[in-house]
């Protein structure tokens, strides 16, 4: 006879299987007696789960939903899906999927994780309109990094294809829409950076404590250096709308957004140069005013300069 805790998980598993069993099934499937069954049931209603019964010779046992989240029992194959599944979807940008597939694969028997690492390697996803791909494994690790709170040595290869190695404070994990970027201190230069999770080799721990004093809000973060990064030139300017309409006309992957007053945005905008920010501005179709600097100023009013008089022209 097995041990009661056991027991009980194999009842549960049982219930889990079929709509219904009588108790007489369930007494010959575990070999045990019906009186131990009742008790055993009981007992499962007692830790949350809800085990409707029916009288009579037709009668028997019927688990449903109840109004909390109970221990989940899977078997192999179940839990391998549901950590596919959760995979997929952390791959998407889904954050809670994300915390739900670093908590399953805590918990996972060696042999599942063993399996799962299997179909990680296998896969393969064709390059799309989001750019590289990050494998879900590497995803878990950075998740991982950043819920122990311990410093970690980063291998990183940077947007000129230089490989690099530095010692980093894990904080989180943010998703565009597009990619993750990973939000980290740099010790040595003693910075909070981004990096994209992508471009990221390893990540190890060091045994170290981090050091996550006064840290930066992670998707304000990602959200400039993606805006500001890689341009020579930055404007100010003001949209006379609201943040939520102002989000809508410049996405935060484009512009820095601050709120100046309950109907107005201040954006920062990177640009190649002031004729090619004076282009994009004129495109949003939309009033505004270029705060700095001059050069995209002038451009802006030239270039509308030249639209007006282009239509005022006669044919």
């Amino acid at each position: 006879m097995i041990a009661a805790s056991a027991r009980l998980l194999r009842l549960l598993s049982l219930l889990s299987s079929r709509p219904s069993w009588t108790c007489a099934e369930l007494a010959e499937r575990m070999e045990v007696t019906d009186r131990t069954v009742r008790r055993d049931v009981a007992r499962l209603r007692e830790l949350g789960y809800t085990v409707d019964s029916e009288a009579g010779p037709w009668g028997g046992y019927r688990l449903r939903a109840g109004s909390h989240l109970p221990p989940l029992i899977l078997d192999d194959e179940e839990a391998l899906a549901v950590a596919v599944g959760l995979s997929e979807a952390a791959l998407g940008g889904d954050q809670a999927a994300l915390s739900a597939m670093l908590k399953l694969r805590q918990v996972l028997p060696r042999r599942i994780a063993d399996r799962l690492g299997e179909l990680d390697d296998a896969f393969v996803r064709l390059p799309g309109t989001d750019g590289p791909q990050i494998s879900p494994g590497l995803l878990l690790e950075l998740a991982a990094a950043c819920r122990r709170g311990e410093r970690a040595r980063l291998s990183y290869t940077d947007g000129a294809g230089r490989a690099t190695v530095r010692d980093i404070d894990p904080y989180r994990l943010v998703h565009t829409g597009r990619r993750w970027y990973f939000v980290a201190r740099d010790v040595a230069r003693g910075q909070w950076r981004t990096f994209r999770a992508d471009r990221v080799d390893r990540v190890q721990p060091t045994g170290h404590p981090a050091d996550l004093t006064d840290p930066p809000d992670p998707a304000h973060l990602v959200s400039r250096n993606i805006a500001n990064g890689p341009y020579p030139l930055t404007a100010t300017i003001r949209l006379p709308v609201p943040l939520r309409e102002a989000l809508r006309l410049i996405p935060a992957t484009t512009g820095t957004h601050h709120p100046d007053g309950p109907d107005a945005t201040v954006v920062d905008i990177g640009g190649p140069d002031a004729d090619g920010l004076a282009r994009y501005l004129l495109g949003l179709a939309t009033p505004l005013r270029v705060l700095a600097p001059d050069a995209v100023r002038h451009a802006l009013a030239r270039r509308a300069r030249e639209l007006a008089e282009e239509n005022a022209a006669r044919p």
